[in-house]
């Protein structure tokens, strides 16, 4: 039996009952279908994933949306990165895996029910995580986030931006024991920040009213950490604002549609650590996700309240239009396979 992904051909003989499956294709902007493929092999040092599901994330929005760099239609699957699963086929000198074993990957197919993962790049998930959804690379996100932020004990922590990144990053905070100021948009997302247990809830909406508030809140000295999660310009500059002399501004929002202009006056003259958050290292990614199932198992990070959407492969274009449109009430949203 033959499977074709991503323009490669591999002969699979690890599985002879199932020829197809599904995974959604962007064939277009704006556009999603459910195509049938032919299910991926597993090449030397991989292992295949029967996927459970997969995370929509906001760094997909500009392949959806469409910019000219893109081409169309997308190869099944992507852009899903997300995926979660169990191991259904084991590729040539695998160790340590085998089939049956429950994991989060890092792949890049995965709006489908079967995705190829490289060895080194899943993690075996604990028994306490049964039947539960576990999209492993924005829990790492979330943690890479936090440990690049070295936020202690007794510091005020900004975070600017309360969707799915942030209320992980303000459980993550408050496990610390900072003291956490969220800052956003939308009424739900400030109630959401509530129960992520943020101290005080500001409105995003006019810049001095805000800069004014958190001054307030902090006696004038503003705070040591403030998080970034936005990817937008005016609240990266607002960023800048509400961090402290020799305090940290982490940037951890995804910035993709252009240039910045930045106030750079304000950040030395006050001197200020600017750091991007994101990684590129897989086993960074890797290590972020074994750090977040402890976090999980630990009770400092609780992110299944905040799975708010979930969609099978057939409705992938409703989950695309909630993550651009962010309906009230919506946070995160899942494709799973096998919806119940």
């Amino acid at each position: 039996m033959e499977a074709t992904l991503n323009n490669t051909t591999k002969t699979d003989t690890t599985s002879a009952k199932t020829v197809t499956a599904k995974a959604a294709v962007i064939t277009a902007p704006g556009t999603v279908a459910v195509k049938d493929i032919q299910i991926p092999a597993p090449a030397k040092g991989e292992v295949r994933i029967k996927l459970e599901g997969c995370g929509v994330c906001a760094s997909n929005i500009p392949v959806y949306e469409g910019r000219e760099w893109f081409n169309y239609p997308q190869t099944p699957g992507n852009p899903g990165h997300e995926g979660w699963g169990v191991i259904d086929a084991v590729g040539e000198g695998v160790e340590g895996l085998e089939e049956g074993d429950r994991v989060a990957c890092l792949s890049y197919n995965a709006y489908a029910e079967y995705d190829i993962a490289k060895a080194d790049e899943v993690v075996k998930l604990p028994a306490f995580l049964d039947g539960k959804p576990f999209p492993g690379e924005p829990l790492g996100c979330a943690l890479n986030i936090f440990n690049r932020s070295n936020i202690q004990q007794g510091q005020t922590v900004a975070i600017v931006g309360a969707g799915f990144l942030g209320a992980l990053l303000i459980q993550l905070a408050k496990s610390a024991g900072a003291t956490v100021i969220a800052v956003s948009q939308r009424e739900f997302s400030l109630e959401t920040a509530d129960k992520a247990g943020a101290d005080h809830l500001v409105k995003m909406d006019d810049h001095y009213r805000i800069i004014e508030k958190v001054k307030e809140i902090t006696n004038g000295h503003f705070c040591e950490r403030v998080i970034e999660v936005t990817g937008k310009e005016w609240p990266l500059n607002l960023s800048i604002e509400l961090t402290a002399e020799r305090g940290k501004l982490i940037v951890a929002g995804f910035h993709q549609n252009g240039m910045r202009q930045l106030n750079v006056q304000l950040l030395n003259w006050r001197g200020i650590d600017m750091i991007s958050a994101h990684e590129r290292d897989p086993q960074q990614y890797i290590s972020g996700i074994c750090e977040a199932v402890k976090a999980v198992g630990e009770g400092r990070m609780n992110p299944f309240p905040l799975f708010t959407h979930q969609f099978t492969l057939e409705e992938a274009q409703q989950a695309f239009e909630h993550l651009t449109g962010r309906p009230d009430g919506f946070i995160k949203a899942l494709i799973v396979n096998n919806k119940k």
